[in-house]
């Protein structure tokens, strides 16, 4: 291509899109329906197939594997793509497969933080500021918010969605949807508290805190029924970090069980 920033061992389809500061290196291969942002940086030994849409400010580093078809005896040749916001870092040997069905989207949004190993499979969602440890392995449809720290070596279930500055606990066996604001972990995994610390790294006023500390008491450590503590959320002052939570565990499909005691699932 005559660009001192391609590698000239990299194999790239003349009809991909490469903003002129993108960077490749050895023995990458960029097929014909991909496009990239301007100054993402492609290391060595990658794959990118299409249709696959990567942002800006991007580091993908060797060995990751994007845009492939899906590991889903469903799929059947569908035009169905991957996107891939801008300011991500994208580490060794992370897998992202396309979506299955036709026009489906597998997304990754912006300031992802994705370490080696990790297996994004068809039609996942990662929301902004998401980091996953090494060696986790996500099955289809999960659906993860903004701000999420999974940690390493774990699977999460096929349709599992996982809630804003949540905080999954390394080795844990993710089955369930996981609520907002809470720390998860174990095998089986329980809600074991607020992700305090995440709370106020991201600077969450005492008032917010306070607030979902009595909504985490409420769902999970009083032994109420769904139906009674949702009553009694509505009766506590409003606020977006409480709404939030409350029409997350409305509506999930795979709840996790209320009313542990905190020695319940150590």
């Amino acid at each position: 291509m005559g660009n001192s920033l391609i590698h000239p061992t990299a194999v790239i389809s003349a009809k991909a899109e490469l903003a002129p500061s993108v960077e490749v290196g050895a023995y990458t291969v960029i097929g014909e329906q991909v496009k990239i942002g301007a100054h993402t940086t492609v290391g060595s030994h990658v794959v990118i197939e299409g249709p696959t849409e990567i942002g800006a400010n991007n580091r993908i580093f060797p060995g990751a594997v994007i845009g492939l078809e899906p590991q889903d005896l469903k799929y059947q040749g569908a035009n169905s793509w991957v996107k891939i916001g801008d300011n991500n870092l994208i580490r060794e040997y992370v897998t992202i497969n396309r979506a299955t069905g036709e026009g489906e989207i597998t997304e990754i949004g912006n300031r992802i933080l994705l370490m080696a190993y990790v297996h994004i499979a068809h039609n996942c969602v990662i929301g902004n500021e998401t980091v996953i440890a090494n060696n986790v392995a996500l099955a289809g449809h999960v659906h993860i918010e903004e701000k999420v720290t999974i940690g390493g070596v774990l699977g999460i279930h096929q349709f599992v969605h996982i809630g804003r500055l949540a905080m999954v606990g390394g080795m844990s066996r993710i089955d369930r949807d996981v609520p907002p604001y809470m720390l998860v972990a174990g095998n089986p995994a329980r809600i074991r508290s607020l992700n305090l610390t995440g709370l106020k790294r991201r600077s969450y006023n005492s008032d917010e805190i306070a607030q979902l500390k009595k909504a985490f008491r409420i769902l999970y450590r009083s032994g109420y029924r769904l139906e009674d503590a949702l009553l009694a959320l509505e009766r506590l002052p409003p606020s977006e970090p409480l709404s939030h939570l409350y029409h997350f565990v409305q509506q999930a499909r795979k709840p996790y069980r209320r009313g542990l005691t905190p020695r319940e699932g150590k």
